[in-house]
């Protein structure tokens, strides 16, 4: 990422050289440094310029990355500038070094504040994207790197949340399983197998409620969370997701495959334990073969607090 941001840090580096010019070139060597005071304010200038790297490493450009890394270079260059009036005795009659780190300063924070404003809008729109991928909290290291769907760790920590926070509500979690998957990784090859639960993801994300949540389970299978739903309502959802990826078609770039899948759902009872939860969305049975169960949907039976 740095690569794209070539401008910003020959801005930077200019703005460093130029301010060491201005106070090596007017001032005069003091005899005694205070160190401490030379410490703290270099440690400040360090780490906003490591912020001002992690910021252009991390995003493309945009205003919200020039805002940030704009109102961390001039935080930079104001701690910078004041760790060099340590070194630099500047004459009374010289006002522009006072000017220089005031200015720096205050109007980094400014840029920054301004930054943090756009950057809050665009949380705002990722939080929409992220919409069916997330609930209640955010773990980046949750998120699987083919399909970008969170992994079941992070399903069973949403459960177990849900449970806390609403103990008393029905919700379920729903098991879906790709048929011979197996076979189309054998016959085409890992690569179009992962363009497949890719084309898979996307279709259940369409099909989706804003509520519900998506994660990769293992492997080919997937997990659906349905918050505040009933069982009969969940038996709907799965029905009409069974239904659109069956007439999905895929495609590789040796013929063209159609996907169908095998579902199975589960309700979270009033109470109910985590693990116990997790144990009915066990494989289906090693004696059903799923190529026999194309769109096989069982019902776990469920106790009078689920209705």
């Amino acid at each position: 990422m740095l690569a794209l941001h070539k401008t910003p840090l020959a801005l930077l580096l200019l703005g460093l050289l130029s301010t060491f010019a201005a106070y090596s070139t007017v001032g005069v060597v003091k005899p005694i440094v205070d160190w401490l005071d030379v410490i703290a304010e270099g440690g400040t200038a360090l780490m906003a310029g490591v912020w001002f790297l992690m910021t252009l490493s991390s995003r493309p450009r945009g205003k919200v990355t020039y805002l940030l890394s704009a109102g961390m270079a001039l935080i930079m260059l104001g701690a910078w500038a004041d760790c060099l009036d340590e070194f630099y005795k500047i004459g009374k009659e010289q006002l522009w070094d006072h000017w220089l780190e005031a200015v720096f300063t205050l109007g980094g924070m400014l840029v920054l504040t301004a930054g943090l404003y756009f950057w809050r809008h665009e949380q705002f729109s990722l939080n929409q994207h992220l919409q069916k991928r997330e609930r209640l909290f955010r773990d980046h290291q949750a998120f699987d790197r083919v399909t970008q769907l969170v992994d079941a760790n992070y399903l069973r920590r949403l459960i177990l949340m849900e449970q806390e926070r609403h103990s008393d509500v029905s919700n379920c979690v729903a098991l879906l399983d790709i048929n011979s998957f197996h076979l189309l990784n054998r016959e085409h090859g890992v690569d179009e197998g992962d363009r497949a639960l890719q084309a898979v993801a996307h279709m259940l994300l369409l099909n989706l409620s804003n509520q519900d949540v998506l994660c990769r389970y293992a492997g080919d299978r997937f997990a659906i969370y349905m918050p505040a739903t009933t069982p009969v309502e969940a038996q709907k959802k799965l029905n009409h997701l069974c239904a659109m990826v069956a007439q999905m078609h895929f495609y590789t770039q040796s013929r063209q495959v159609q996907i169908q899948m095998t579902m199975r759902a589960v309700c979270s009872e009033a109470g109910d334990g985590l693990d116990n939860l997790l144990e009915r969305l066990d494989p289906l049975e090693r004696s059903a073969s799923l190529d026999e169960m194309p769109a096989a949907i069982v019902r776990v039976s469920r106790s009078p607090a689920c209705i």
